[in-house]
């Protein structure tokens, strides 16, 4: 017998639905507020509709678009749980500046990887870097070109 649409789900039902083992989706309560099945007596998750839908976008966002934990919390704190949840189920993709927002602070190599891809598919290089980093950037040029001037001298007879 087919469960209504509306109708709650136990988390091994969505578990089974989304293929996940379902200690994943416990461990998906405790770094996602948003997530938040009901509790009957005993400890048993309900998920509702809504909750099914949260984790079905987080289980995309993770494993489709290969955000981090805490891309995906970024990602709902700087454009909201709802905003994020429709733009997914439209298949609306992420804008740049989007993305750059979720992504983690220790992913750095996703941000070039992303930037690399997306210079492939649109045919331009990426954005320019903010004028901190390209002062940065300048500064390391002239030290590798002092390093090369020692080396150069230092092999010279």
């Amino acid at each position: 017998m087919e469960k209504s649409p509306d109708a709650f789900r136990t988390i091994s039902e969505v578990a089974d639905d989304l293929g996940l083992p379902q200690h994943v989706l416990r461990f998906w309560e405790t770094r996602f507020a948003q997530i938040k099945p009901m509790k009957r007596t005993g400890g048993r998750r309900y998920y509702r509709p809504d909750d099914v839908e949260l984790v079905r976008t987080i289980k995309h966002l993770l494993y489709g678009e290969g955000y981090t934990i805490k891309g995906v919390q970024r990602l709902f704190k700087e454009n909201g749980m709802r905003a994020v949840v429709a733009s997914v189920r439209a298949g609306v993709p992420l804008s740049p500046a989007q993305a750059a927002l979720a992504l983690g602070e220790d992913d750095d190599e996703a941000l070039v990887q992303d930037e690399t891809a997306a210079e492939g598919e649109a045919g331009r290089a990426p954005p320019a870097p903010p004028l901190e980093a390209a002062a940065q950037i300048a500064e390391l040029a002239r030290e590798l070109a002092d390093c090369a001037r020692i080396l150069r001298a230092a092999r010279s007879p």
